[in-house]
């Protein structure tokens, strides 16, 4: 006999306690029957509808802070996908009988991520726990002693605030750090005969500092060695893991007879490696000689040779798993592509292209696009073009590596 399907919805609006679901635009999409309650609030008055166009702050209190503090606690989580347990807040509600007045309220909010597959965060769990009558009783019963007890909500609730934001300082001073890594592993081409522009960008927010690098290696004859490369996580350790994986393909493209065999030996090489675990990479050998690209992916976005005349190829011949992820050592594949004088190569690591609940044939088609409309430009202003076009105006949740090389 099988077990009856969970309504889950309806286990949502039978929750104690105020619940409410945001989106990562801070709208209402639900909330439950106690939040309806509590708030004062219609159904119809908070779905679709703006959380500070609902609950802004009262305008007669030059003080109050309820919803910059909110806001902040909010878009920390997305930021970071994790939990933010907010202090004691006084937030003032206007009353829905009386439009105009307002009432003292105090909330203990908690928001919590909701992630999808990817680990993005497409909804935020808003929890707020309602203790205007604790405060208001405790004044009843004792005047002096619940201004006391106030006092203290409010002191220990700035001595929480003042951990957090030391604790910021030092998730800042982790990114410097890891920046200043990266920075220092991740130096600019130093090429003797041909055009190139390197870009690394940084994600938007303390934590995601990522470990995508970039490499470009010139071999002996008229040839070169080109690459780029994500580890998987954030901080320091990426930034560690990427400068390993990064020295030892820049190596082993100096001595192997080609990308597929510098790739193998990086991808053995990485099974020692604490968190160099589904690192992607794509390195291409050029040949100026015989007018070739050769090339083999780990589990990375292809390359983009984008013609003279416009048009964009993408080099997705000979892609395979991520370094180190087959339980047996097994021969990778590579590929050729013919070019000609004048086109340009385009390596790239998926925060230039890829974008929340997106197909990444789309990334794909806005990269050929961009392309094709700018591959007149010398390398160096196509590749500020690339970033000015192709990430989000409100900066990317992941890092981007980028490189562009006129063959």
């Amino acid at each position: 006999m099988s077990e009856a399907a969970i309504d889950y919805r309806a286990v949502f609006h039978a929750l104690p306690g105020m619940v409410a679901l945001l989106t990562p635009e801070l709208v209402y999409t639900d909330a439950n029957a106690d939040f309806l309650r509590q708030s004062g609030r219609r159904r119809e008055e908070l779905i679709g509808r703006y959380l500070f166009d609902v609950f802004p702050d009262n305008p007669n209190d030059p003080t109050a802070t309820g919803s910059r503090n909110l806001e902040a606690s909010l878009r920390r989580v997305l930021a970071s996908g994790e939990r933010d347990t907010m202090a004691l807040q006084r937030y003032d509600v206007e009353s829905p009988e009386r439009p105009g007045e307002w009432e003292e309220r105090y909330w203990s909010p908690i928001n919590a991520p909701v992630l999808d597959v990817d680990g993005r965060v497409v909804l935020m769990v808003h929890r707020v726990e309602e203790v205007t009558e604790l405060i208001r009783a405790r004044r009843r019963a004792a005047g002096t002693r619940s201004r006391v007890l106030e006092a203290e909500l409010y002191t220990r609730s700035r001595e929480l605030q003042e951990v957090n934001e030391r604790l910021r300082e030092a998730h800042a001073r982790e990114r410097e750090v890891a920046l200043a890594l990266q920075d220092a592993m991740l130096p600019a081409p130093n090429l003797l005969h041909h055009q190139a522009a390197v870009r690394y960008q940084p994600a938007v927010g303390a934590l995601n500092v990522c470990g995508d690098w970039y490499d470009l290696v010139e071999l002996p004859g008229e040839r070169m060695a080109v690459a780029v490369g994500d580890v998987v996580g954030h901080g320091l350790a990426a930034a560690g893991v990427m400068g390993q994986l990064r020295s030892a393909l820049s190596a082993a493209s100096r001595v192997s007879a080609g990308p597929a065999q510098a790739l193998e030996v990086v991808g053995l090489y990485s099974r020692s490696v604490e968190g160099a675990e589904s690192t992607t990479a794509v390195s291409v050998h050029i040949d100026w000689t015989t007018h070739t690209l050769t090339y083999s992916s780990a589990g990375h976005l292809p390359p983009a040779v984008v013609r003279a005349g416009g048009e964009v190829v993408f080099l997705d011949g000979a892609t395979d798993p991520p370094l180190g992820a087959r339980p047996e050592h097994v021969a990778r594949p590579q590929d050729r592509q013919t070019f000609a004088s004048g086109d340009t190569l385009v390596l790239y690591t998926d925060g230039l292209i890829e974008r929340r609940h997106e197909d990444i044939d789309v990334g794909l088609a806005r990269l050929a696009r961009s392309l094709a409309a700018h591959r007149r430009l010398a390398p160096e202003p196509l590749a500020d073009t690339l970033l000015l076009d192709l990430l989000p105006a409100a900066g990317a949740t992941d890092d981007a590596a980028l490189v562009v090389l006129r063959l």
